[in-house]
C-alpha cells in the first residue's frame, strides 16, 4: 500500500510539473522568474561559449541530481534488487525451455522492478519541478540566440548527450547504485 501512495505522490508532482511547463507563457510571472535568476547565471556561460556553456551547465545539473539521488535512496537495498535481477536475468536464460519456470522469474523480475521504482523515483519529486523550468529556459535562450552546439547539435541533443556522459561518470565516482 506505502508503494502505491509514494506513485500516486509522483504522479501528481509529474502532472504539477508538466502544468508548470504549460502556464509558462500564460503566467508570466513563472517566465520572468525562471530568467530573472538563469540569464545572469546560466546564460553568462552560454553567452561566453554555448558549447563549454552547455557542457558546464549540463555537468552541474547532473551532478545534482546524482547527488540528490545516492543520497535520498537506500543504496544498500538498491545493490541488493540489482543484484537479485541479475541472478533472475541469469536463471531467466537458463529457463528458457521451460514455460512455466519463465513466467515465474518473468514474475520475480516485475516484483524486483516495482520495489526498486518508488526508491528510485523520490529524488525525482524533488528535482523535476526545476529541471522542467531549466529545459523552459533552454528553450527560450536557443530561441532568442539559435546556434548549433559543436555545430551540429540543437540544444536538447546536447543537452541529451552530455548529461547521459555525465551521469555515468558521475554513477560510477559517487558509486550510485
Amino acid at each position: 500500500m506505502m508503494k502505491m501512495k509514494g506513485m500516486g505522490i509522483m504522479f501528481v508532482v509529474m502532472i504539477l510539473s508538466l502544468a508548470v511547463a504549460g502556464m509558462w507563457d500564460s503566467i508570466p510571472i513563472i517566465k520572468n522568474t525562471v530568467h530573472s535568476i538563469l540569464d545572469p547565471s546560466a546564460g553568462v556561460f552560454l553567452d561566453w561559449n554555448v558549447t563549454i556553456g552547455m557542457l558546464i551547465i549540463t555537468g552541474i545539473i547532473t551532478l545534482i541530481t546524482t547527488i540528490m539521488q545516492k543520497y535520498m535512496t537506500d543504496q544498500n537495498a538498491l545493490k541488493t534488487i540489482k543484484e537479485e535481477q541479475k541472478i533472475v536475468q541469469q536463471e531467466m536464460k537458463l529457463a528458457k525451455s521451460s514455460p512455466e519456470k519463465s513466467m515465474e522469474l518473468s514474475k520475480k523480475s516485475l516484483e524486483l522492478t516495482m520495489t526498486a521504482m518508488p526508491m528510485t523515483m523520490r529524488p525525482l519529486m524533488y528535482t523535476i519541478i526545476p529541471f522542467v523550468l531549466f529545459l523552459r529556459w533552454f528553450q527560450d535562450y536557443f530561441t532568442v540566440n539559435p546556434v548549433k552546439i559543436m555545430v551540429i547539435f540543437s540544444w536538447f541533443w546536447a543537452y541529451l548527450i552530455f548529461s547521459i556522459i555525465f551521469s555515468s561518470i558521475f554513477r560510477k565516482v559517487l558509486k550510485v547504485h
